[in-house]
């Protein structure tokens, strides 16, 4: 009799054992999944609910008809986050918004029920956990888009482009825009005083020399012409409003004459 209780007991032990190990084995393998989405909900809900939890996750998405996109439906995405971007720097807070509903489009498209806010975010988790934290925040600021300030804007925008490229398929090698905060240089507004300055940019000389605009002390503009030995010549204004014509470079300044 006492040779049964005993081996009831180490079976029981084993098999507490061989429990204790499966649940481990699980844990890890959802702690490896989920990353910090898993620790988050632990906290929340304690691990043995967080487990449940994210397994009916995994189970509910195992079956959808989930689908990658076509290749004129990832380039037609691509060119619409493209043209949100660059619309960023003048309406940050729209291009925001913008960004939220394109993420919802492309997971649509993919086979994700996008029509319950909390049911995408749970779902996404289940393959694209290392961006959902990301993209909380971003919904968060989305929703106050309004009154955030720019930066705050900026990196809403990085966290939905980062989901948005897992999700229709960009090679993570590919370059990818980035939003700016301040107009490109090809798109801003010129200075007076720049335009100015460039309205008299080189103009070619027949030979193919190039002629400056340059200022004198008294205002007026002189020309700096190349010789036609590489050095250059100055022509400066006189009082009397004729030219005078006096050496520069290498050369010794020349005595001033009249031009007639």
């Amino acid at each position: 009799m006492a040779t049964i209780i005993v081996i009831v007991i180490v079976l029981v032990v084993v098999a507490a054992a061989a429990l204790a190990g499966t649940m481990l084995a699980r844990r890890r393998a959802l702690q490896q999944r989920f990353g910090a989405e898993y620790d988050q909900l632990a906290r929340d809900v304690g691990p043995r609910q967080a487990q449940a939890e994210l397994a009916e996750r995994q189970r509910r998405v195992a079956k959808l008809d989930l689908r990658p996109l076509s290749a004129e439906q990832r380039a037609g995405y691509t060119s619409e986050w493209t043209s949100l971007q660059e619309r960023f720097v003048d309406d940050p807070a729209r291009s925001v918004v913008a960004a939220g509903e394109l993420v919802s489009a492309a997971a649509a498209d993919r086979g994700y029920p996008a029509t319950d806010d909390d049911r995408l975010v749970s779902d996404l988790s289940v393959d694209y956990a290392n961006r959902l934290d990301g993209y909380r925040q971003a919904r968060l600021i989305t929703a106050q888009a309004g009154t955030a300030g720019t930066e705050e804007l900026r990196q809403a925008l990085l966290a939905y482009g980062a989901l948005f490229r897992d999700l229709i398929g960009v090679d993570p090698a590919a370059d990818w825009p980035v939003p700016a905060t301040e107009p490109p240089a090809s798109g801003a507004r010129v200075p007076a005083a720049a335009a100015a300055r460039d309205s008299r940019a080189p103009a070619d000389m027949p030979d193919g020399d190039e002629t400056d605009a340059v200022t004198t002390p008294d205002g007026d503009e002189a020309d700096v012409v190349a010789t036609p030995d590489g050095d250059e010549t100055d022509a400066a204004t006189t009082p009397d409003g004729d030219e005078t014509w006096v050496g520069s470079g290498d050369q010794a300044a020349a005595p001033a004459t009249r031009k007639d």
